[in-house]
């Protein structure tokens, strides 16, 4: 039952410009990548790196980054696209949904790493430099679930419910009218775990990928319980009696923890320097000038 309080979904989600669409989708990831970039640059920088090379490592970090998420997605949904009565060719199409996050951080890194040796950056204080922004544009990107009325959540009653218009609710779902807006929950506490990873960053003086194992432990939580709560018919639905991605989340999360106290303990501080084989003018200076 939709009430006074309830969250509306938007009635369209593609808007034409003559003959080219405009696709919420697509500017929500967009806007996403611009806000994540200009903040690495400025962490960075503070970091004691050179403006602008954030948004070069950018150039190779967003495309596999994309290709990344897409080929997750298509790998562990792949009856979508493929079998009787598919059609492959639409597991290109991007721009209807469907970017798996932890494909597109894998091959995101890649890219990063490519580009980082390239300019001869150190790997891992880029990584913490750039880690907390994902967060940012992890949660900008989720309203575009919102505009394609996808992945939200369990039928609810609660003020807060999100409208799905009839023909975008799940088979055995017809009847109800809102729902958990998952979309909005992760945009929240995306952004409450970028506030608490650049408060324990600059509280704590996190290095040698400890940021980015931190970052990897705060998205994995949330997502792990938001998973929980949608209702999407995914393939990998029940493995163990939970979603896939939820025991991806789990395994991430140990992951990142063992590494987050074994480096604490082996190598304490943050680096000194930020570029390979060369001195570092710009973080002695920070560090005198602070």
């Amino acid at each position: 039952m939709i009430t006074s309080l309830s969250i509306p979904s938007p009635s369209q989600g593609v808007w034409y410009l003559g003959p080219v669409p405009i696709r919420g989708y697509a500017l929500a990831i967009i806007l996403g990548i611009v806000v994540a970039i200009w903040i690495a640059e400025k962490r960075w920088v503070a970091r004691g790196g050179k403006d602008g090379e954030v948004s070069d490592l950018a150039i190779w970090a967003v495309p596999f980054g994309l290709v990344g998420g897409r080929i997750y997605h298509v790998m562990t949904d792949h009856a979508l696209y493929f079998g009787e009565g598919k059609h492959p060719i639409e597991a290109l199409y991007v721009w209807r949904g469907g970017l798996g996050i932890w494909g597109a951080i894998a091959l995101g890194a890649l890219g990063v790493v490519i580009g980082a040796r390239r300019k001869g950056i150190r790997l891992l204080p880029v990584l913490d430099a750039m880690a907390p922004s994902v967060l940012v544009a992890q949660a900008l990107g989720r309203w575009g679930n919102w505009f394609n009325q996808e992945l939200f959540g369990k039928p609810t009653d609660l003020p807060w419910g999100l409208e799905i218009a009839p023909e975008n609710r799940p088979l055995g779902y017809e009847q109800y009218s809102t729902f958990h807006p998952t979309f909005l929950y992760e945009f929240l506490w995306d952004l409450g775990a970028f506030g608490f990873v650049v408060w324990a960053d600059r509280r704590f003086r996190l290095g040698h990928g400890r940021v980015m194992a931190l970052y990897v432990m705060a998205y994995t939580v949330g997502r792990g319980w938001i998973e929980m709560l949608r209702i999407d018919d995914v393939e990998l639905k029940d493995v163990g009696g939970l979603r896939f991605n939820v025991w991806t989340s789990i395994v991430l999360f140990v992951a990142a923890a063992v590494y987050f106290v074994v480096s604490s303990r082996r190598r304490p501080g943050r680096e000194e320097q930020v570029y390979v084989g060369r001195p570092d003018e710009t973080v002695a200076s920070v560090e005198t000038s602070n």
